[in-house]
Formats: structure tokens, C-alpha cells, sequence
């Protein structure tokens, strides 16, 4: 079998960390994180993603956009977890842009798709439900003529301090569930600032009462189910690509250090313990980066990828925590200082392994499709 990538990929992927390797750097992300507004958003890393056509890499060619997949927006994410920058790659590119695209009406896609492709407009979505799951929402909307009436509140929103269009789980009625396009000007909706612990800002984004029109709900109350899956499907995957990129800037940075640290005279490299535990980090980074790519890929071809989706997520919790703190622990005091960018993939790491499940969640999600195979 041949795992390379096509000549286009490689283009694709090459761009990508060129554009991330210049503009998101660490003096560029302490200027965003000092910053008042407190966003952490990298528009001028946005504009150059989308003037290089990447924004639109997997949208379709009627709306712009390049008409590839998911790989390639996983080389995207890939670039974007090594670099630690802050654009919205998971939530736009990865799944809010494409189920408009996937699920949406013409008019729908029309209205909402070009303006991703030219970096005009952040979607994003709103899958976190606290102590409960995203396919029984605490939100709901009502019918009303033509319309929707949403309420209710959504936390740990990525992008939403920033995003143009909420894509919204939502009940309808008593037994169905309605995925609805909410724009963050609609009246009615109010966001709040949540401070991850990655330092990326979330939205804390309250339905009061919003007046929806009819075209607002992207396919229908029955497609509901079937959208949110294929969202947390795709979501979850990108975050293991993420990771994949983290902790491989982790171990370079490792790599880095331990070269020139001297101990005794000697590079620290040179020490047996400190090349033993750089060596098991490896191997856990080298699992996260094969994980995660095998589920992209399966997303990618149109395969059943759950199984694989969720051991990629249980890699990039479970191995990603051991990366950092290994690295961590190899810089000693190093380690943990804000100057030095090694924290930011800390941070994000443990903000990956959280985000719509952990190691555990994984492998009770794991053994479930399981045990439902026939024996």
C-alpha cells in the first residue's frame, strides 16, 4: 500500500507550513496574547491562508473554493498544531464550512461559503454540552409560522468570540434534533469570554429567544442526528491532526535543547535516561501522527471511520500527554517559562485531550462499536 502523499498534497502541505512557519511565530503569538481585546485571533495569518487559496482548500469550486478534502485540510491542521497559531482551522475549515457545503441549501451555500474562501467569515460550531451529550442538546427551538424561535446556551464555543455563523444543536419538539445556522448579529444572542486553558479564548454564546427564518435550519429536523455525528466525526479527527503537529514541535524542541544543554561537560543528549524517555516520546509522537492520519484518511475516502476516529483521539490524549510532559521535564525549568514556546503546546495538548472526550471516553466509545459487531 502506498501511504504518500500526491504530488498536490505535497504542495498543499509545503504552502501551508511555509505560511504558518513565517507568520506564526513566537514573537507574533506573545503580540496576539498580550493583545486588549483578548481574541487571540490571527487575522493577518487568516488573510494569507486565504489569499493563498487555502481557506477554500476542501469547499466546493461553484463557491470558490478548491474542491479537495480532508487530508488536505488535515495538512492544514497539521501545520496549524506545530505552530501553536491561532486561527480557527478545526471548527471553520474542518467541520462548520464543509457541512454547509455537505447539508446545505443553495442559497445556504451561497450565502455563507465565499465568504470562508476569502476570509471574510469565521462559522464554527457549538458540539459541547456540559455533563450531557451533543445528540440531546439542552437547547431547543420551536416553531413559529415560518420560522424558529431558539433558545438556550452553548459553552466552550471555539472561535466564538470571533465567528460570523453558529452552526446550533438543537431539539425539535419532544424526538427530533435540528442542526441550526445562527448568525452572531442576530438579536437575541449574546456572548461571554471563556479562557480555556489553552489560552484560547471560547464563547459562553446565550439563545434568548432568537427569531430564525425558515431558512435557517440546515437540512432537516431528520437530518439532525446524521449531521452532528458526521460534525463530531470530523471535529474529533482534526484535533488528532492538531495534536500530531504539537507534539511533534515538542520533541523538536526537545531535540533542540538537549543538544546544546551541557551537564558535566557534556550535551544532555548524550545521557543515557534523558535519550531513553526522548525515545519513548517519540514513539508516542510517531502513534498520534499515524492514528490520526489513518482517521483522516478514512474520512477522507468516504470509509466508516469511527473506530479509527476515536483510537486517533485516544492516542492524542493519552500519548499527547506523555509527549509534553516529557518534554517538560527534559528542559527542566525551561519548561515551564512563558518566554519559551514550549508551554503553548502544553496548553493546547491538554486542551486537545478534553475537548469532546478523553482517553477514557475514547475507549468506552471503542468498545461500544465493539461489541455491536456481530461475533
Amino acid at each position: 500500500m502506498d501511504f504518500a502523499l500526491s504530488e498536490e498534497q505535497e504542495a498543499v502541505r509545503e504552502l501551508a507550513d511555509r505560511i504558518f512557519t513565517d507568520l506564526s511565530t513566537h514573537e507574533r503569538l506573545r503580540e496576539l496574547e498580550a493583545e486588549p481585546d483578548g481574541t487571540r485571533f490571527d487575522g493577518r495569518l487568516w488573510a494569507e491562508l486565504a489569499s493563498a487559496g487555502l481557506l477554500g482548500i476542501a469547499l466546493p469550486e461553484e463557491v470558490g473554493g478548491a474542491g479537495l478534502g480532508f487530508v488536505e485540510v488535515g495538512l492544514l491542521a497539521e501545520a496549524a498544531g506545530r505552530t501553536a497559531s491561532y486561527v480557527p482551522v478545526v471548527e471553520t475549515l474542518a467541520a462548520a464550512a464543509p457541512a454547509v457545503a455537505v447539508f446545505g441549501s443553495d442559497d445556504q451555500r451561497r450565502r455563507w461559503l465565499p465568504g470562508v474562501v476569502e476570509g471574510r467569515s469565521i462559522l464554527t460550531t457549538a458540539l459541547v454540552e456540559l455533563g450531557g451529550s451533543p445528540l440531546a442538546p439542552a437547547a431547543a427551538a420551536e416553531s413559529d409560522g415560518d420560522g424558529w424561535i431558539l433558545s438556550g446556551v452553548k459553552a466552550c464555543v471555539p472561535s466564538g468570540l470571533v465567528a460570523d455563523l453558529f452552526l446550533v444543536p438543537a431539539r425539535v419538539g419532544s424526538d427530533d434534533l435540528g442542526v441550526f445556522l445562527v448568525p452572531a448579529a442576530a438579536g437575541g444572542v449574546s456572548i461571554g469570554r471563556q479562557t480555556a486553558n489553552s489560552g484560547q479564548p471560547e464563547g459562553l454564546v446565550t439563545f434568548d429567544a432568537v427569531r430564525l427564518g425558515p431558512d435557517a435550519l440546515l437540512g432537516t429536523p431528520a437530518d439532525g442526528p446524521t449531521i452532528v455525528t458526521w460534525l463530531l466525526l470530523r471535529t474529533t479527527a482534526a484535533l488528532a491532526v492538531v495534536e500530531a503537529g504539537a507534539a511533534a514541535a515538542a520533541l523538536a524542541l526537545v531535540a533542540e535543547y538537549t543538544k546544546t544543554r551541557e551537564q558535566f561537560g557534556k550535551p544532555i543528549a548524550t545521557f543515557q535516561a534523558v535519550g531513553q524517555r526522548a525515545a519513548d516520546a517519540f514513539v508516542d509522537a510517531e502513534a498520534i501522527r499515524l492514528t490520526a492520519w489513518q482517521a483522516a484518511w478514512r474520512i477522507a475516502e468516504g470509509l466508516p471511520a469511527d473506530k479509527e476516529v476515536a483510537v486517533a483521539k485516544f492516542w492524542a490524549a493519552d500519548g499527547g500527554q506523555r509527549v509534553v510532559h516529557a518534554a517538560v521535564h527534559l528542559h527542566g525549568g525551561v519548561g515551564v517559562d512563558r518566554d519559551y514556546p514550549l508551554h503553548r503546546h502544553f496548553l493546547r495538548t491538554k486542551h486537545i485531550e478534553l475537548t469532546l472526550g478523553g482517553a477514557t471516553d475514547q475507549l468506552l466509545r471503542l468498545g461500544a462499536a465493539l461489541a455491536a459487531e456481530p461475533a
